[in-house]
């Protein structure tokens, strides 16, 4: 069984559930999947938040999940490695208060900004009740004092 996050031309995000990927291709081309929402069938496949801790390469782990039958190891890396690159761009880096800076921008104390950090487990328990979602991607370590 595979999960996918689709997406339809109303705005409106999903998610299937699907045997494989030839499953959702053939439903998806058959025109068996529609939106919840509208019922349009102008639906697509959208990126899905990957969460994993390993103790070996984020590309190999990727790998080993079922994810090479259609992406290639070089492609998976120079991806992993240009999500990295944006968040470490265009995100603040705002460490271990990502959980306080994310509630007060949630309840609106502070500006809405992109920011990345760390939380701990309990914090993205409450996180996640307060209805706010995080997105965890493996982020470099770095050797020198940049971001």
């Amino acid at each position: 069984m595979i999960v996918f996050d689709l997406a339809c031309v109303c705005g409106a995000a999903f998610e299937g559930w699907f045997h494989d990927r030839r499953d959702f291709e053939n439903q998806l081309s058959a025109s068996y999947i529609a939106c919840p929402s509208c019922g349009s069938r102008e639906i697509r496949k959208i990126l899905s938040p990957i969460c994993f801790q390993s103790s070996g390469s984020e590309v190999d782990t990727l790998l080993s999940k079922g994810y090479s039958d259609s992406v290639s190891r070089e492609d998976a890396a120079n991806a992993l490695e240009t999500l990295q690159k944006f968040v470490a761009e265009n995100f603040e880096n705002v460490g271990a208060d990502l959980a306080k800076e994310s509630l007060k921008m949630h309840y609106g104390v502070a500006e809405p900004r992109n920011i990345r950090g760390v939380a701990s487990e309990s914090e993205e328990k409450k996180l996640k009740e307060e209805g706010i979602n995080l997105l965890k991607i493996p982020m470099p370590h770095k050797t020198d004092n940049t971001n």
